[in-house]
């Protein structure tokens, strides 16, 4: 298999080409134009917008059926402080339960990767540092808050000051829990306190470098990203101990 590693291909024109086995991470198709193609057994898992498959915009379809098949995923687009307090409950019950079907697992499986894909434990880590990023830093202002198990994610380059690269490290799941479950707790307590006024606000920049930049955010568009970061990340992990529950099994 040949590897195009963080190559810039945009502008490029692809004619009788033959893509088959081969596999697209962290791509971006904007403003892209698939004609005269076969599309058989293919697999596609990402954020869609404005996509037309045959003349159809497949967006909105797929939305509907997401949401069929789990009521829970309307929750997750609040609108108002309310709105976000119960977008957060059901964060947190459905990962209670994805951790409650871990610990049924041999803790050397929740370090295994699936596919190419992070471990359970390394799923949790990078959560603890989206967490420590958009809300810790964003929004209450600390500029290193970065615990060290937390794992950024993989196209974020190395240097960033304070923010943890440490893929080798290998806490076990308590371990990792504990420290996540301070973050939990502040999210709690933002959200407990939170305005709808306040959801309209923008952050007060943090001068100090780190992750992210020092920019002024929109204080709903940091509270989304945590809890975005959280359902999917819980829906990466849920598909991936189902193969490992085979594997176990």
């Amino acid at each position: 298999m040949t590897d195009y590693l963080r190559a810039d291909l945009s502008d490029s024109r692809f004619e009788e080409v033959d893509f088959s086995r081969s596999r697209f991470h962290n791509v971006y198709f904007r403003d892209t134009v698939i004609r005269g193609a076969w599309l058989q057994r293919v697999e596609i898992d990402g954020y869609i917008d404005s996509v037309t498959v045959n003349g159809v915009d497949v967006g909105p379809l797929i939305e509907l059926e997401l949401d069929r098949r789990d009521p829970d995923r309307a929750l997750l687009r609040p609108t108002d402080a309310d709105g976000f307090r119960r977008a957060w409950d059901v964060v947190v019950r459905r990962w209670d339960a994805a951790v409650e079907r871990a610990r049924s697992l041999p803790e050397d499986l929740l370090h295994e990767r699936v596919d190419g894909e992070w471990s359970f434990i390394e799923t949790l880590r990078h959560l603890l540092l989206a967490t420590d990023a958009w809300l810790l830093r964003a929004v209450l202002g600390d500029p290193v808050p970065y615990h060290p198990l937390g794992l950024a994610h993989s196209e974020m380059p190395a240097g960033i000051p304070g923010v943890p690269h440490d893929t080798e490290a290998r806490p076990s799941l308590d371990e990792i829990l504990a420290a996540r479950a301070d973050r939990l707790a502040t999210m709690a307590r933002v959200l407990e306190e939170l305005t709808d006024e306040q959801l309209d606000e923008m952050t007060q920049p943090v001068l100090e470098p780190g992750y992210p930049e020092s920019e002024s955010f929109p204080v709903r568009r940091c509270l989304n990203t945590v809890i975005n970061e959280e359902w999917l990340h819980r829906e990466f992990a849920e598909r991936d101990l189902a193969h490992l529950e085979g594997q176990s099994g």
